[in-house]
């Protein structure tokens, strides 16, 4: 297993995760398959390893794609 991040303390680890469900959720339910699901973890793990301007761009992205709230 590849390793993306050294060490994710309880905030960031929370700011990951919603970052993961807004991925997920932008998605058509048809694609929230544990394929699909998996491939999102690992994007967000890679742009946290990183660092913030990687996360903040894949941020930017999630918040034009995901329906509005």
């Amino acid at each position: 297993m590849q390793r993306y991040y050294d060490f994710l303390g309880p905030e960031d680890l929370s700011v990951l995760g919603r970052i993961f469900d807004t991925a997920v959720t932008a998605l058509p339910a048809s694609m929230r398959t544990p394929e699909n699901r998996t491939a999102i973890a690992k994007l967000v793990l890679m742009r946290a390893g990183a660092g913030e301007p990687q996360l903040a761009s894949l941020m930017s992205l999630l918040n034009l794609i995901s329906p509005a709230a």
